[in-house]
């Protein structure tokens, strides 16, 4: 069986995306809009919630030219959280779960087969896995940039005693780090 990560950019703040629930500060970090291959997980699986996923859509208009959507996920499932109806890219695998995390461990762990889960987005989303138990890895790559408010890179409280350095190192502009997460006591 795979890791559960939560892999996703900050500024050095810890916000993941601005008051209005936008990612462009990311792009215009350089490097942000085409991320160094080294920062691209290996996800058997994707997790994103519904406010990451209408943002994938609009940035790149991939409900009119589904292509842009198999260029970033390729033909791997995707689930995204969400309570609200969604579109979907033609011939893209997305599979709408609505409900508690712990409900669709299952279904994302047979989708993964063997492989990794990789959760994009957002902080909340992340928590919620890492509130059950499921949350493995946290990986974040630190950009110079800097936001006064916005979504939360991880709106929990975990103690030092619960993370592990696995990684630290400098990608182009950004600071590369990753935490082994212990299971609670």
């Amino acid at each position: 069986m795979g890791i559960i990560r939560y892999d996703t950019a900050s500024t050095f703040t810890g916000f993941i995306a601005d008051e209005s629930h936008s990612l462009d500060w990311l792009f215009s970090v350089p490097g942000g809009d085409a991320p160094d291959a080294d920062l691209m997980p290996e996800g058997a699986v994707v997790v994103m919630g519904s406010t990451t996923y209408s943002w994938v859509l609009d940035h790149t208009c991939a409900l009119s030219h589904p292509q842009r959507w198999f260029a970033d996920f390729g033909a791997r499932p995707v689930f995204v959280f969400t309570s609200r109806e969604l579109q979907r890219p033609e011939g893209a695998d997305v599979r709408f779960v609505s409900g508690p995390v712990l409900d669709a461990l299952p279904a994302l762990r047979a989708a993964a087969e063997a492989g990794d889960i990789w959760i994009v987005g957002g902080g909340d989303l992340a928590g919620q896995f890492h509130d059950v138990g499921a949350l493995d890895e946290i990986a974040v790559s630190i950009a110079p940039a800097a936001l006064s408010s916005g979504a939360p890179l991880f709106p929990r409280r975990v103690g030092p005693d619960r993370l592990t350095l696995v990684e630290a190192r400098a990608v182009g502009a950004f600071a590369r780090v990753r935490y082994r997460v212990a299971p609670a006591s």
